[in-house]
């Protein structure tokens, strides 16, 4: 496995290997890796002849500092991770490197950035594009992967690749998921033991409010999942919207020609966990 820390180390590797024929996937993470990570590793190595995964915690990605500080950083466990999985290149460059220059593209993510998220997280997908679009201009991959349990990055990554015409295909990997049911998140590691075994509750209220869909009025099952979350000492649900899974509008009525999604966000002591569940087919 090569590790390269310099953007044009990074494009000179990919270029030689589409010279070659070669079909090149590509992972960007912020790192702590963990299995649903993996899973996207796996997803590439079957679809393409070289795997580029980056490692680069994105400043611009984080509106509250105190979050970016706290971040784990596990940058030797992770290479012996991607080494395992048979990863070719990481990428992992320093701040500088991504942001040496100024770039002038513009997004407009239309709706997509204006619920759930995009409220709570102001700025937020902005430097995830940002930084998206300098990797994907640098390493050049046919097809990138990215996890579903980041549902509405994956829906905002999708639009601005398409409205770039960027040739890079997006696959979305499904979310990887603990014994109990808690999603894969890098930020589960900072939950104390006891606030661990509670975040299993977040996975079984969104079965819950799956089975209640189209029984029970939208308002009566985001209560639910409201006062279910909240009974959880030291939980606080930050939101859950119902949505449809093309726009991600907010929805107050059950709709059967529109695939729909409960979308969750839970503050569990100072970590803020987020998942989703589709509700109908």
């Amino acid at each position: 496995m090569i590790v390269l820390k310099q953007k044009q180390e990074v494009s000179n590797y990919t270029a030689t290997c589409k010279l070659n024929n070669k079909k090149v996937g590509f992972v960007a993470t912020m790192g702590a890796l963990h299995q649903g990570h993996l899973s996207l590793i796996q997803f590439a190595k079957k679809e393409n002849d070289v795997v580029v995964c980056s490692i680069f915690i994105n400043p611009l990605q984080f509106n509250d500092k105190n979050d970016f500080d706290k971040y784990p950083k596990t940058l030797s466990a992770d290479l012996t991770l991607l080494e395992s999985q048979g990863c070719d290149v990481v990428f992992v460059p320093d701040v500088e490197e991504i942001y040496a220059s100024e770039d002038a593209t513009q997004f407009d993510f239309g709706k997509l950035d204006k619920v759930m998220e995009g409220v709570f997280r102001p700025g937020h997908f902005l430097g995830m594009a940002k930084v998206v679009k300098r990797l994907f201009d640098c390493v050049q991959p046919h097809t990138a992967y990215f996890g579903e349990k980041d549902f509405q990055q994956l829906a905002i990554i999708r639009k601005f690749t398409a409205d770039l015409h960027l040739p890079v295909r997006i696959v979305g990997v499904p979310i990887m998921r603990e014994m109990d049911g808690l999603a894969m998140s890098s930020r589960n590691t900072l939950l104390s033991a006891n606030e661990r075994d509670a975040a299993s509750a977040i996975y079984r209220t969104l079965l819950e409010a799956q089975q209640m869909a189209f029984k029970h009025p939208v308002e009566t099952v985001k209560q639910f999942v409201l006062t279910k979350i909240n009974h959880i000492p030291g939980f606080r649900l930050e939101y859950f919207e119902i949505a449809d899974a093309e726009e991600l509008q907010p929805t107050n009525h059950w709709n059967t020609v529109k695939p729909l999604m409960g979308f969750i966000v839970v503050r569990v002591g100072t970590v803020r966990l987020i998942d989703n569940i589709r509700l109908n087919n």
